[in-house]
């Protein structure tokens, strides 16, 4: 079984976080500053450098279960994605409350302000995987 690359998508900023093929090593990557190709480009990268077979993207919900306003932008991404990486499996899972999730788990560890805005993408990429692997990987 290969790694996993968790993406919290962003027009401006997007949070990457990886998972080894166990599940057991899960880490945040990087704050992609770009969007289009240019961001394409950047997580195609890390499935070359790593051994990614799973690619899993946020997919913004509301509190009442209802997509949010910018499902539909992340869904087209979405199949920009699998077009570009047609090798890896993509999965859209429930990323509500992971930026506040991330940034309660910054302020834990020490980050404020500015240090805590650079990290926040990866943080909440990396909570959104880690909730991911404690439901069971669902699809």
């Amino acid at each position: 079984m290969g790694g996993v690359l968790a993406i919290d998508y962003g027009e401006k900023k997007t949070g990457l976080a990886i998972a080894d093929g166990l599940r057991i090593v899960v880490r945040p990557l990087e704050v992609v500053r770009a969007s289009g190709d240019d961001l394409l480009d950047r997580i195609a990268h890390h499935t070359d450098e790593h051994p990614i077979d799973t690619l899993l993207l946020g997919l913004p919900i509301h509190m009442d279960g209802e997509e949010g306003s910018r499902a539909a932008a992340v869904r087209t991404f979405g199949e920009r994605l699998l077009a570009r990486l047609p090798r890896q499996s993509l999965h859209l899972f429930d990323e509500r409350l992971t930026t506040k999730e991330a940034e309660s788990r910054l302020f834990e560890a020490g980050y404020r302000g500015q240090d805590m805005r650079a990290l926040k993408d990866s943080w909440a990429a990396w909570v959104l995987l880690t909730s991911w692997i404690s439901a069971g990987e669902p699809t």
